[in-house]
């Protein structure tokens, strides 16, 4: 009975606060809506610069290749190839493409044409990615001896046909949202309570360690269950994106997710003396867990110290887990050394919680 008060007091206290309910619904809403649409690592609207020191059909053809591509924004032809570097040393151009002088000539000839590519890689991603599209148009536009020297691939995507890079992303938001609000929230929960002075008042009561802990936890298990309800049905709506294994798995793998999360919150607000203590030590490892999860990057593309991290990230097997049923519909037993890990995280953490409330302090 003392654990069904403490739970309607958390409650009470989420609903008389003007700010938190708003939080709990919008921030879903906003993040849901816009990010899948601007987290997009497809590199398009490449600015390109041309160079061409032949001006002959060939050449031409090759222009026109870059202008109908629907990857660059095609930024003129340049007189020298000091124009055009100029242009991206001043960021009024992404990418150069110098044609040599005798470019229709080799063609006739059956030479390969040594056609340089310069790109700004002051963004490394743009200016590999960007490089290599405009290869394969170089490439394709030579003569049909050269092209049939070069070897043909089918690709076969898998699990995801048209490459939508939204269908990667929402699971991934959805895992975001549960960090922030699993994680934040009950970081300020206990050392709001220290600031106002209510936690006296609850370490004169008989009530236990694990009830205290246990009320704080519940609530925001069931906000991580209205949060993830709420992403289906916009996923949904709006993407027309939907789980492709049993939601129950989903809803089972969030909620260790939000108990380790939550749990962490409630520790750092036990150690903590103010909210901006409590919200910066919170930040800190928010934005480590998050780079290092693979969420956002593979993770074999790491060094091999920064690979090992992944063994002790709870969210890089939420983020694998979560994938694996949404996108590929896996089943229990694809994601069981997932549900192990994180069901482990979550009792150490909730122990820990327990543990480092100090009810006499």
């Amino acid at each position: 009975m003392m654990l069904k008060y403490l739970i309607q007091k958390e409650f009470l206290q989420i609903r008389r606060n003007s700010f938190m309910p708003k939080v709990i619904f919008i921030f879903p809403i906003m993040v849901m809506c816009v990010m899948p649409w601007v987290m997009n690592q497809e590199v398009k609207n490449i600015i390109v610069d041309v160079v061409d020191n032949d001006r002959s059909t060939q050449s031409q053809q090759l222009v026109h290749s870059i202008e109908a591509s629907g990857y660059f924004i095609f930024n003129g032809q340049k007189p020298s190839y000091e124009a055009a570097l100029n242009d991206i040393e001043t960021s009024r151009a992404d990418v150069t493409v110098v044609i040599p002088p005798d470019y229709g000539k080799q063609l006739s000839t059956g030479e390969v044409p040594q056609v340089l590519i310069a790109a700004n890689a002051v963004n490394g991603t743009k200016g590999s990615i960007g490089s290599a599209y405009l290869s394969q148009v170089v490439m394709g536009s030579q003569n049909p001896s050269l092209a049939s020297q070069r070897s043909v691939a089918n690709v076969l995507a898998l699990y995801n046909k048209h490459q939508n890079y939204k269908v990667f992303m929402i699971p991934a938001l959805m895992g975001i949202l549960v960090l922030m609000l699993c994680g934040f929230l009950p970081a300020l929960n206990i050392v709001g309570e220290k600031e106002a002075g209510t936690i006296e008042q609850i370490n004169v009561t008989p009530v236990s360690k694990w009830s205290f802990i246990l009320a704080k936890l519940i609530p925001y298990w069931l906000i991580a269950l209205i949060v993830m309800t709420l992403c289906f049905a916009l996923s949904w709506a709006i993407y027309d994106i939907t789980c492709q294994g049993p939601l129950w798995l989903v809803y089972f793998i969030t909620i260790l997710f939000a108990f380790f999360f939550s749990s962490l919150g409630l520790i750092i607000s036990n150690y903590s003396d103010t909210m901006q203590q409590a919200m910066l030590v919170m930040w800190f490892f928010v934005v480590c867990l998050l780079l290092l999860s693979g969420l956002f990057t593979p993770v074999r593309s790491m060094p091999d110290w920064a690979y090992l991290t992944t063994y002790v990230n709870p969210m890089h097997y939420y983020v694998d887990a979560m994938r694996t049923v949404f996108i590929r519909g896996g089943t229990f037993q694809s994601i069981a050394h997932q549900v192990g890990a994180l069901a482990c995280y979550a009792l150490i953490m909730g122990t820990w919680a327990v543990w480092s409330y100090k009810k006499n302090g």
